[in-house]
């Protein structure tokens, strides 16, 4: 069996050198071909011969930042569960998909909903039917969505029982006043709770965003391009439009400094978040790009902030720095878990201490060379199957609405300088936008 899966690895690897010489001069190593529909239905499709399997993705452009009206958040993650609940023609979607062995499966964040198979390639047609029919027609009743909406409810109560996600519930809503960013994709609790009064209000959601223009279909692996282009045309041409965006209200500028300690109800180390307001996803933002190697370099496995609190003092279990990529302005992310309470200052301290430390001194620019060639070969090893090169393209699709940005951003990521950096640093990391939750256990 490993030696099966090692021989998958070299043949993929060959594919993408021979892909690669399709797309010269981009990053992106395979041959992309489009299709779009008169009612604004977009499809991406990446043959990848070989393997007779194919990758189905269908991304949403909808996630829990699109939840704006009051008492309606938690919706987005909703229709996750829904959309597996059938239609007049295809009842059992389950059913269907276990006769002919796919995986299915979905997932919700801030800014999309992605629907997602993998299968045998001559199983195509039957898929897209029941793909298509479902974006289409989904159907279920009242009991049905009383019964779902009553499991989401159910998940949000095992999910608290995660320090983490206390964590990051309560620190959004604190850093967030306008913003639907203030609740987290599962939504408050209070609008969890009353779900099952909201059968009404489901319909619309579902009316409003599951639209053709609102969606992005990702094709990838063992087919025949131009029969799949008049398939796509065959099953999505009869999807009517209508999409409704939603009303976010910008975020106001932040004015001063948010802390807040949160008592976690059971036994956790103290958990630190610090975040600092940052841009939206541009790779024409100079400052925006330079805090993506920024959170690596500063805050990494390899930084020296690690290699001291983890490693050499041996203070913290682990700690990492995470870039937002959003649609909107959201904070840069400095996390880590502290083995004692007594430490939590002094952590603090040489976390504020290494981002005043990059304030004023460069980077070495061997260093950020090495880094930025890890990043963007890093992503091109990742792509060793259909189901990798298509999980791989979602967040962009939702960022821009295409994946021909993947050549910008790494374009603009190997431009990125020290001087980049020192900006950025100076620009983001002020004491008006910082936004800090410590969360301790009893």
């Amino acid at each position: 069996m490993l030696i099966n899966k090692f021989l998958v690895k070299i043949i993929f690897s060959v594919l993408i050198l021979s892909a690669a010489t399709v797309q010269a001069g981009g990053v992106f190593p395979f041959k992309v071909q489009r299709v779009n529909l008169k009612n604004g239905f977009k499809a991406i499709l990446i043959p990848i011969k070989g393997s007779g399997l194919v990758s189905y993705y269908t991304v949403v452009r909808t996630g829990s930042r699109d939840e704006w009206e009051p008492g309606k958040s938690g919706f987005a993650h909703f229709f996750e569960h829904m959309m597996f609940r059938g239609t007049d023609k295809y009842p059992l979607f389950d059913s269907v998909t276990t006769t002919i062995g796919a995986d299915a499966n979905a997932y919700t964040s801030d800014d999309l909903t992605v629907y997602h198979l993998n299968f045998a390639a001559e199983d195509l047609e039957k898929v897209m039917d029941l793909e298509s029919d479902r974006f289409m027609n989904l159907n279920y009743k009242k009991d049905e969505f009383m019964t779902e909406s009553g499991a989401v409810y159910g998940e949000y109560r095992k999910g608290i029982t995660n320090p983490f996600e206390v964590l990051f519930e309560k620190f959004q809503d604190m850093a967030f006043d306008k913003h639907t960013y203030k609740h987290t994709t599962i939504g408050f609790e209070a609008d969890i709770k009353d779900m099952p009064n909201q059968y009404d209000y489901s319909l619309t959601f579902y009316k409003r965003y599951y639209r053709p223009e609102n969606c992005v279909l990702v094709i990838t692996g063992d087919f025949d391009p131009e029969s799949t282009a008049k398939m796509i045309e065959k099953y999505y041409s009869a999807w009517k439009p209508g999409y409704v965006a939603p009303k976010i209200e910008p975020e106001p500028v932040q004015t001063a400094p948010r802390e807040r300690t949160v008592e976690y109800d059971g036994k956790t180390l103290p958990i630190v978040t610090i975040g600092y307001k940052c841009d939206a996803f541009d790779v024409k933002n100079k400052e925006y790009m330079a805090i993506l190697p920024f959170a690596d370099l500063a805050f990494g496995e390899n930084s020296d902030l690690y290699r001291k609190l983890v490693l050499e003092e041996q203070k913290v279990q682990f700690i990492a720095g995470d870039a937002p990529m959003k649609r909107d302005p959201f904070p840069f992310m400095i996390y880590t878990r502290v083995k004692s309470e007594s430490d939590i200052d002094y952590v603090i301290s040489e976390i504020e201490a290494t981002i005043e430390k990059y304030k004023t001194e460069l980077i070495d620019p061997v260093k950020l060379e090495g880094l930025k060639k890890r990043m963007k070969y890093g992503f091109l090893m990742r792509l060793d199957s259909p189901e990798a090169v298509a999980s791989s393209l979602p967040m962009y699709i939702t960022l821009t609405g295409d994946i021909t940005v993947i050549d910008e951003y790494f374009d603009a990521l190997m431009s990125v300088t020290p001087e980049d950096i020192r900006n950025a640093v100076n620009h983001y990391f002020v004491k008006t936008g910082r936004n800090q939750v410590i969360l301790k256990g009893n």
